[in-house]
């Protein structure tokens, strides 16, 4: 068993990894290199690396547009995502699939998609096939507080409670919806909307806290392999970017950098400086390798256009 120390440690390499990934994304996006809009996860990945620590490789996760974090923490190949983002026939769904649609089976990740909401059912059936299987999974369905307006939404909480389904429903609360505030669009309180349908509800106030996310997580994925059935959780987390693209938006109006800098103080990777410092060459040896990857990749031709249709 890992100490506090090295477990902390491997939990801010992943962080690392996952920014550095992102900031290469913003140097690369000016060059078009890149062949898809991109929803960046800075700010924000503690929580998806608090949440896949304890998940196995059978646990199933099902997440957002903005997934870039959780591929890479859920153990996602670093090369094939890049060339996804390239557009290269390297890429996770042969450069078919962009940004907004990542997936990789073979770890657990299910799927992202571009559609609001839209995976929250995909992971409720998953949860319903493993109750009916006996296969002792946990599902983990990942959506923003904008989708909590969304009838799926309800749908998917109503059924999941009512078959006592294996299924971890996680809001990631950054308080937006593009550049909405909670206020502007909700006339009612999250958490208590959730408890009216009957599942038990945990909510962390810091989501840059990646030891409390990572234990908090382990505990509700273990009481759903128990068969203890639903459970919901909300992280409350900050984008440090705009809501889609490589750029700040702090001069649009609807928010303010003094927002941003409660959040770095609490932001992992600045709270432990000597700790990154030892990380960063490693970190930058394994997105160069990355990167020459896609680059290398071909494009793809005409005769690719229908594979992988049915």
């Amino acid at each position: 068993m890992l100490n506090t120390n090295e477990r902390l440690k491997r939990l801010i390499y992943q962080t690392l990894l996952i920014r550095r990934v992102e900031e290469r994304v913003i140097e690369l996006y000016p060059s078009d290199k890149i062949q898809s809009p991109v929803h960046l996860s800075i700010g924000q990945e503690p929580v998806a690396v608090g949440l896949c620590e304890s998940m196995s490789p059978k646990d199933v996760l099902f997440t957002t547009y903005r997934g870039h974090a959780y591929y890479i923490a859920k153990g996602g190949k670093l090369p094939e995502l890049m060339a996804e983002l390239y557009g290269r026939k390297g890429g996770v769904s042969g450069g078919k699939a962009g940004s907004m649609h990542l997936a990789a089976p073979e770890v657990g990740m299910m799927g992202s998609s571009a559609v609001v909401a839209s995976t929250i059912p995909h992971g409720v059936g998953a949860a319903l096939a493993a109750k009916l299987q006996g296969t002792k999974q946990a599902v983990i369905t990942i959506f923003g507080d904008g989708a909590i307006e969304e009838g799926v939404y309800h749908e998917s909480m109503n059924f999941a409670v009512l078959h006592k389904l294996p299924v971890l429903f996680v809001c990631e609360n950054n308080a937006l919806a593009v550049h909405t505030s909670l206020a502007q669009r909700q006339a009612f309180d999250i958490v208590q909307h959730a408890k009216s349908y009957g599942i038990n509800t945990t909510v962390i106030e810091d989501g840059n806290d990646l030891i409390k996310v990572g234990d908090i997580a382990a505990k509700l994925l273990e009481s759903l392999r128990a068969g203890g059935g639903p459970e919901w959780l909300m992280v409350k987390t900050y984008r440090y970017k705009e809501h889609v693209g490589p750029g700040d938006d702090f001069d649009a109006g609807y928010r303010s950098r003094s927002d941003m800098e409660k959040w770095l103080a609490t932001d992992p990777l600045y709270k432990y400086p000597e700790i990154v410092k030892e990380m960063e060459a490693d970190v930058k040896t394994e997105i160069d390798r990355a990167v020459a990857f896609a680059e290398a990749s071909p494009l793809p031709t005409r005769a690719d256009l229908l594979t992988d249709v049915e």
